[in-house]
């Protein structure tokens, strides 16, 4: 039977072998040092806590070594990982020199560009609902504006830094088109945040819509007569001048027809008794267009 220790023996020969063989060959390789831009990896961020600026995406990194060693480096061969599980806010200051860099066996770091990497780290705050603003780009065809633009959904929500959703007011859409149209446009198009920290609860497209009107037509009607409302009891009211020039803008179709008769200009005299008065002249609004000015806009009123 043989011996405990002689078990395995020729393995820890073969072992001791390969040790010797192995620093023959290192001791034959030269000591060199060569430079490596590393992609920065931050692990173990807590779910409600998020990476505020802009950190470094590389470091440079010089490491030490047998040239044969060295040569054999592959791209993930080394890492740069900060360590984030400690989840506290606030300004966080990380030496990179300090194990944050691993390396293979028998490669040593030597240097770390930057040596120290700053990051500011904040909780997220509560999901924001804000409203989508679609993002509409080009001129319609001639004769034509863009009228109502409306988004279904219309709000969305957005999560993020406490601090960057404070500021948030709305939420974007991808640009649609509009160039050369004469009928509404509906599109459905992606949903997003011009603020790289911020990001949607879930990812989210709305349906646009953009109103394509005929261009408004601007027209002026002169002597229309100005009326009075409101007079007490059985006094009278004298108006001068007796009419104003009125200039308003809608619809072609319903502007074509449009006359000083169905323009309605006054005088509210309400609680105004015997005497005389400046006043302001009022337009009745009308489906078929908005006013844009009246002149005069004050005319002088005698009540008797």
């Amino acid at each position: 039977m043989a011996l405990p220790f002689a078990r395995g023996l020729w393995l820890k020969a073969l072992a001791v072998a390969l040790a010797v063989l192995l620093r023959l060959v290192v001791a034959g390789d030269p000591i060199v040092e060569r430079g490596l831009r590393v992609p920065l990896e931050f692990e173990n961020l807590p779910a409600s806590v998020d990476i505020l600026g802009e950190p470094p995406q590389t470091v440079q990194v010089r490491v030490r070594g047998a040239s044969g060693v060295l040569r054999r480096l592959e791209a993930g061969d080394v890492a740069a990982i900060i360590d984030l599980g400690s989840g506290r806010p606030g300004a966080r200051l990380f030496d990179m020199t300090d194990g944050q860099v691993q390396v293979p066996l028998g490669v040593e770091v030597t240097q770390v560009i930057p040596s120290t990497v700053s990051l500011r780290l904040e909780f997220q705050g509560l999901p924001k609902l804000v409203p989508v603003i679609p993002v509409v780009e080009g001129q319609p065809a001639d004769g034509f504006i863009i009228g109502d633009v409306t988004a279904a959904p219309a709000m969305v929500e957005v999560v993020g830094p406490l601090s960057r959703l404070e500021e948030l007011t709305h939420a974007i859409t991808e640009s649609l088109d509009v160039t050369g149209a004469a009928v509404p446009v509906a599109v459905t198009v992606t949903v997003g945040v011009d603020d790289p920290r911020l990001r949607l609860a879930m990812p989210q497209v709305t349906q646009v819509t953009v109103d394509i009107i005929r261009e408004p037509v601007r027209r002026t009607l002169e002597d229309v007569a100005v009326r009075t409302r409101n007079v007490s009891g059985n006094l009278k009211a004298a108006v001068s001048p007796v009419s104003v020039t009125v200039t308003v803008v809608g619809p072609p179709e319903l502007m074509r027809d449009l006359g000083g008769e169905d323009v309605t200009a006054f005088v509210d005299l309400a609680g105004h008794g015997a005497g005389s008065y400046t006043m302001e002249v009022t337009m009745d609004p009308h489906r078929a267009f908005d006013s844009l000015t009246v002149e005069p806009t004050v005319v002088e009123v005698t009540v008797q």
